[in-house]
């Protein structure tokens, strides 16, 4: 019996070895063109006269990205090298994205902790003439949370109705109007909402309160609320819903005991992002609640102030001892947004779905 010969048809070894080794850049090649094309920009923009850093940052910018990929295609291959140029444009973008928003958190901490302490978020500015030190932001920060509150204890629900008529009733004409306006509302500008509010007091002879700038923040607020919720609701699966309904479960239970109970998670943390964005508003505060150096702890009379208020209050007067105020209120104000921040977070956490093992 023959036996066939079987040629071996593998490649040599050392063609072997060429074929599965390719050159390759090393994992601290970026931060290294990082470093020389930070270097590279300082010096062209320092040589050309340049006085801007951020022209500085933009030449050195450029030079990473050309030295990247310039680099890749002559160590690597042009794939590697548009693959690499993408991955630096996005390290770019995130860099020149941070850059701003980490120097306003150094500026406001660095100048707001000038005169924040206790004394300063303990007593307001009555009887403080503004260019002198002293007084604190009190009056403001009870002002911020009662106008806050107003506004989302009323645009919650109405926002949360209004979703839920959208993803599980809603069809028709009624429905694509409902959400236009939704859409509309969402763009308003918060002057506009002010103004709408100021109209209607001016007819009905009301005083300017607390109350009348809750109104107008409810009225940026509740966009924000519906859309948030909206997205939330129709991401729960409809096989639930369909489960629920096939056990003889009527349609507004199914809603109140499995749809909205599944997403209660997403849609806290929509409403927090709603309260962070309104704490900010000054628009309507302004034309609304007229500010108060005073303590008023009724929201439904006389005239109220507000953390945004505070700030352009003390800015406005322009002393020394009122930019630090503005400054510390400011941080206030953002230490309060970043406490609502993790809040949401924190609820998102908690109510997440819970797999089994």
């Amino acid at each position: 019996m023959s036996h066939a010969t079987v040629k071996d048809v593998r490649p040599p070894a050392s063609a072997r070895r060429g074929s599965l080794s390719r050159r390759g850049l090393p994992r601290w090649a970026q931060p290294v063109f990082a470093v020389v094309a930070i270097a590279l920009g300082i010096g062209i923009g320092a040589a050309a006269g340049l006085q801007s850093r951020v022209q500085w940052g933009l030449i050195a910018a450029l030079l990473f990205l050309l030295i990247s990929y310039v680099t890749t295609s002559v160590v690597e291959n042009r794939r590697q090298a548009k693959d690499r140029l993408a991955t630096s444009i996005v390290w770019v973008c995130f860099v020149l994205a941070v850059i701003p928003l980490l120097s306003l958190i150094w500026v406001t901490i660095s100048r707001g902790v000038k005169v924040l302490d206790g004394y300063f978020l303990t007593h307001s500015m009555a009887g403080v003439p503004g260019f002198e030190p002293g007084g604190g932001v009190y009056h403001a920060l009870i002002g911020t949370l009662e106008q806050v509150g107003i506004a989302t204890l009323i645009s919650v629900p109405i926002g949360l109705l209004t979703a839920v008529y959208l993803v599980e009733y809603g069809k028709g004409a009624l429905a694509r109007a409902v959400t236009f306006f939704v859409d509309v509302m969402t763009g308003i500008p918060s002057i506009v909402a002010g103004l709408f509010i100021l109209s209607i007091m001016l007819l009905a002879g009301l005083q300017p309160s607390g109350l009348m700038g809750a109104l107008a923040l409810t009225i940026l607020m509740i966009p924000v609320v519906v859309r948030s919720t909206e997205e939330m609701l129709k991401l729960v699966p409809n096989e639930l819903r369909e489960a629920s309904l096939a056990l003889g479960v009527p349609k507004y239970r199914t809603i109140l005991k499995v749809v909205i109970p599944t997403a209660v998670g997403g849609i806290s943390t929509g409403v927090m992002l709603a309260v962070a964005r309104i704490a900010g508003e000054t628009a309507p505060i302004l034309l609304l609640v007229f500010g108060s150096q005073l303590i008023n702890s009724n929201p439904f009379e006389g005239a109220q102030s507000s953390l945004p208020y505070y700030i352009w209050e003390q800015y406005k007067v322009g002393s020394e001892a009122s930019y630090d105020r503005a400054w510390a209120a400011a941080l206030v104000l953002i230490a309060f947004v970043m406490i609502l921040n993790l809040v949401a977070r924190g609820i998102a956490r908690w109510k997440a779905p819970k797999t089994g093992r």
